[in-house]
């Protein structure tokens, strides 16, 4: 297999957007924690696309696109009330190239065209989680990836190319890679992951890819967002602009589906899929104290409650850079060792008072260059960091 640099669907799309007229589909009502804004009926399920970036919006809330933006030869996805299906999906392009099409399903903006109601972009540091599950469908005959895509950039965008896109490759087929190379594994969402880095000449692109095929997963974006964050991909002030779910084929691909979608952004409240949260914290300041020698570290984590409501319960969550484990904690229970882990509070020190604060501490290894974690959040609220 041959490393190749991958045109993104944005920059392509941005190339070939000024060719042809504009057709955003319509803006309809999302209910969840933003306000109803109704612009238009949903469409209906089994919406045939064939044009080459159309798109419609199931569920009221999400938009599927055909994004047909690497061959001229015929492509049709079926929007259904829940995902899609790719039902056409002729030619074929080399496999040490980029796909031939990116058919999807998303939540936020591509391409000045936004999801119905959706609050991306959003700034990393104001997202407190951003749930999704994904249920996807595989056939064979055919060279594709079930690619989940994430996109970053330092402004709001809603148009043209973000600065980093992080891919998450559910399963594969035939010769095709990640752009770049392998550059090691990582443990995210309790799943172990190759990972594989570089840049396509437009933006950098950080790809986790699955051992074996994943069909179905339930799991918190911001797990993948905080390993990018971790690794100097993206900041704490970037904006998480848009959430995509949907296949690359490169040969065929028809019969290809996803058939179910969700992805919802809480901004610093605790999202509905989090087990044993706690008392939401209103506001929250983290100290986080290293002690650091060759290949080992200790650290003490002092966790304030600057809001005005005491917390009951607190589990605060943060992603070790890249080569970090934790071998030892005290006052918390830290699982797991490595990636994106969480400290949960003990029965004596479960409480923190308005203006108060409890501290844990942990003792881990590192390889390469230490680093400290860039983002936390308490309860599912995202805390300042000091």
């Amino acid at each position: 297999m041959k490393t190749f640099l991958h045109p993104t669907r944005h920059r392509v799309r941005r190339r070939l957007g000024a060719l042809r007229t504009a057709a955003t589909a319509a803006l309809v009502a999302l209910g969840s924690l933003t306000a109803l804004v109704t612009a238009t009926e949903p469409a209906r399920a089994d919406t045939l696309i064939c044009d080459q970036y159309g798109s419609t919006t199931i569920q009221g809330r999400y938009v599927v696109q055909n994004n047909r933006w690497g061959t001229s030869a015929t492509q049709c996805v079926t929007a259904t009330a829940t995902g899609f299906e790719l039902t056409r999906a002729d030619g074929s392009v080399p496999t040490n190239g980029a796909p031939k099409s990116y058919p999807s399903v998303y939540n936020g903006c591509h391409y000045t065209n936004c999801s119905p109601g959706t609050n991306l972009p959003m700034r990393i540091d104001a997202i407190g989680s951003a749930p999704s599950a994904i249920t996807y469908g595989y056939v064979g005959g055919a060279v594709y990836n079930a690619s989940y895509d994430i996109w970053l950039d330092p402004t709001p965008r809603t148009d043209g190319v973000n600065r980093t896109e992080i891919m998450i490759w559910f399963h594969r087929t035939g010769p095709v890679q990640p752009i770049g190379s392998l550059t090691g594994t990582a443990t995210v969402g309790g799943r172990a992951w190759e990972v594989w880095t570089g840049s396509n000449g437009t933006n950098d692109v950080i790809s986790f890819v699955a051992p074996s095929a994943i069909s179905s997963w339930n799991f918190d974006v911001m797990d993948f967002v905080d390993q990018a964050v971790s690794r100097g991909l993206a900041g704490p002030s970037w904006y998480l602009t848009s959430i995509q779910a949907g296949f690359e084929p490169w040969q065929n691909g028809a019969g290809l589906r996803v058939d179910s979608f969700s992805s919802a952004v809480h901004a610093g409240g605790t999202g509905p899929t989090d087990p044993d949260p706690g008392t939401p914290a209103t506001a929250c300041h983290v100290t986080y104290t290293p002690n650091v020698w060759p290949g080992g570290f200790t650290t003490d984590v002092k966790v304030a409650n600057t809001g005005s409501a005491p917390v009951d319960g607190w589990r605060v969550a943060f992603a070790l850079p890249a080569g970090q484990s934790v071998t030892h904690a005290w006052n918390a229970t830290v699982t797991p060792s490595a990636g994106t882990v969480t400290a949960t509070s003990t029965a004596s020190n479960a409480r923190i008072a308005p203006g108060g604060s409890q501290s844990f501490g942990f003792q881990g290894t590192y390889a390469g260059t230490f680093a400290r974690p860039a983002r936390f959040t308490l309860n599912g609220t995202a805390c300042a960091v000091g």
